[in-house]
């Protein structure tokens, strides 16, 4: 099976409908270190809230629109009823190796065994994520009022260990496509039509189960071989 395009990931997503604190439903705030990511909305309505070192922002979301958004932005998706998203994300299989990071209070942020608990689902799935999202609120709520350079360095710190084998899949997957590319037109410039001899279609069904993601119920289309998801 060939990649995706361009080495992206895609996953469809029914957004938590879930109240939270502030008596909004949605889901979990957080943040990706080197992956962006986008909403192609399917139905229903929301926003997607995010903080940058630009300030807050609330960007509605309606059937038909896209939105994406670069590395660096605290991202929280709320849904106004029947959210329903496909999500492409950059640098497939990257974030499921942990490119994120959740919006928990500082004390957490600061104590990696912490941080894991917290971010992990253990017992029941639906409560846990339920936990997990109310926790990360708390913290983004927070945010907003100032502490987000802080924040930047501790999801440094709780992520550097990671950063050599996220080096590998960029290699492996985006670099690699990209320079497919490449090659490709210096053939084309050479007179070399060989590689369109090779033209093939790969299909993906709809995988049968949903997970709990970070946002809502997910539906991952897998890689050719899925990585173990890390928090």
């Amino acid at each position: 099976m060939t990649p995706l395009p361009g080495g992206v990931g895609i996953s469809g997503l029914t957004v938590y409908d879930w109240e939270a604190a502030d008596g909004l439903c949605g889901g979990t705030p957080h943040m990706h270190l080197v992956c962006s990511e986008a909403y192609v909305v399917i139905s229903g309505t929301g926003s997607v809230q995010t903080l940058t070192t630009t300030g807050f922002a609330d960007t509605p979301l309606h059937p038909g629109d896209v939105v994406w958004f670069t590395p660096g932005t605290i991202h929280r998706l709320v849904n106004s009823g029947g959210l329903r998203l496909v999500v492409l994300m950059q640098n497939s299989g990257l974030p499921e190796a942990g490119d994120a990071v959740f919006t928990f209070p500082p004390r957490v942020l600061a104590d990696p065994d912490a941080y894991q608990a917290a971010a992990a689902l253990t017992g029941d799935p639906a409560t846990a994520a339920r936990r997990r999202r109310d926790l990360a609120l708390d913290g983004f709520l927070a945010l907003r009022e100032g502490g987000l350079r802080e924040f930047h360095a501790a999801a440094h710190r709780l992520k550097s260990g990671l950063l050599d084998s996220w080096w590998i899949r960029w290699h492996d997957g985006a670099l690699a496509a990209a320079e497919t590319t490449g090659r490709q037109l210096d053939a084309l410039k050479a007179g070399d039509l060989s590689h369109l001899d090779h033209g093939a279609v790969s299909r993906l069904e709809r995988p049968e189960h949903q997970l709990f993601g970070m946002c809502g119920r997910l539906h991952t289309y897998p890689l050719p071989n899925p990585p173990k998801e890390h928090v």
